[in-house]
């Protein structure tokens, strides 16, 4: 990355972490062995903290922080390139001082607290308070995107487009939910990317209601909700997007709920703005997806209180969505001060904290017909009132419907980034 940029990010975070008054050591972690004892390891990621802070993946590397040094403070370790690595990989050199080296850095610090972030790195003995703080700090500094950042998670999104592109010549009856799989990925690397961000989803019929459902040899069938929940990666830099189609033309009844969750969403989407606190969008989100079960005849009763009530969870499990950027949930959680929310429908709610410019953040409403939540007697009989039951088991097998989109909150207003995407289900 631009050293300019990087230089910025340190300066941010160590001025973050000014109060801490502690050594900074960030690990980046080694390779994970497969199981069965071969030779293989699982992909290699580095920590998303030393990501931040390095600038790029290293095996085994270490960033070190010495906070009274001022920004020639700032260190970092690396292991030297051994032939195998050269023999089997072709790897590079490294940039960076021999991690040998790094004990006398800490040698000579000996005595003062260490904030240890990213991997566990071997014989530091880390104070629990000041890494507590710091990890605080770092989440904080990290939520706002810098321009380098942003440009990233745009070839992310490109990539990401391109690959959407391909699916409506592809949806159709008899094709497989792997098969989908297989061209949508095929799809982002050939527009630039380096792969997925996460596992792809896709889920044809009832499968559409899992929400985190792993493509099947399933085929579709003619009707079909067919889920697809998938983005890019570029540079460890990732866009989420969801998109949910039929597989042919759709009855009254799946357009409705479509709709449904379309306007919610657009409607969240336009309370992503600086100062708004998340949990609100979300239950505001949760009364307009309520609102439109009602206007289906599977709800009965005020959207607020239904929501008060918690009968939205039945059809909509899962928070209004994540931060993203450098991962899936970006240095989502809470804020400062706060703790979890211990209502049993924001249990999924990633995030808990105001919005702020320069943040990403994940818009994805969904509904569902979950028979796992439906068929339940205890949630039946709690819910007789106010739930239409019959309409409900007449399309307990409809899947769902669930529509994401990558918001970046600025003064001016949301702006959408993957809104290059279509929405519509023709």
């Amino acid at each position: 990355m631009p050293p300019a940029y990087l230089s910025a990010r340190r300066e941010r975070l160590a001025a973050a972490l000014a109060p801490i008054d502690a050594l900074l050591v960030i690990g980046a972690g080694g390779p994970i062995p497969l199981p069965e004892g071969s030779d293989q390891t699982y992909p290699y990621r580095a920590h998303a903290e030393y990501v931040f802070t390095a600038g790029g993946d290293c095996v085994g590397g270490v960033i070190a922080h010495d906070p009274r040094e001022g920004a020639a403070g700032w260190r970092s370790f690396v292991p030297p390139v051994t032939e195998a690595e050269r023999v089997w990989c072709g790897a590079p050199p490294r940039e960076g001082e021999d991690i040998a080296s790094f004990n006398a850095w800490r040698n000579a610090r000996a005595g003062r607290r260490i904030a240890a972030l990213g991997a566990p790195v071997a014989g530091v003995h880390a104070d629990p308070a000041a890494t507590e703080a710091a990890r605080l700090a770092c989440a904080e500094v990290r939520r706002p995107k810098d321009p380098h950042e942003l440009e990233l998670i745009g070839q992310a999104v490109r990539a990401t487009l391109a690959g959407y592109a391909r699916l409506p010549e592809l949806i159709r009856p008899g094709v497989t939910e792997r098969s989908l799989q297989i061209e949508l990925e095929a799809a982002f690397q050939h527009a630039g990317a380096d792969g997925t961000g996460y596992g792809t989803i896709v889920g044809a019929g009832p499968n559409a209601a899992v929400l985190h459902f792993e493509p099947s040899t399933r085929a579709v069938a003619a009707g079909d909700f067919v889920l697809v929940d998938a983005g890019a990666e570029v540079h460890r830099y990732v866009a989420d997007v969801t998109r949910t189609y039929v597989a042919g033309k759709p009855t009254g009844f799946q357009r409705d709920l479509h709709a449904a969750v379309r306007q919610a969403q657009e409607r969240a989407i336009a309370r992503c703005v600086p100062g708004a606190e998340w949990k609100q969008v979300h239950l505001a989100a949760a009364v307009d997806l309520t609102a439109g079960l009602v206007g289906m005849g599977i709800l009965r009763g005020q959207p607020e209180s239904l929501v008060e009530q918690e009968v939205h969870a039945l059809f909509f499990p899962h928070g209004l969505g994540h931060l993203v950027g450098l991962g899936v949930r970006d240095a989502s959680g809470l804020a400062r001060g706060r703790t979890r929310d211990p209502r049993p429908s924001l249990r999924s709610l990633r995030m808990d904290l105001p919005l702020a410019e320069g943040f990403v953040v994940t818009v994805e409403p969904g509904l569902y017909f979950i028979p796992a939540l439906l068929q339940d007697p205890a949630r039946r009989e709690r819910h007789r009132e106010t739930v239409n039951w019959n309409l409900v088991d007449t399309h307990l097998a409809i899947g769902g419907v669930r529509i994401e989109d990558d918001v970046l909150v600025r003064a001016s207003g949301p702006e959408v980034l993957t809104a290059g995407i279509p929405k519509a289900l023709d």
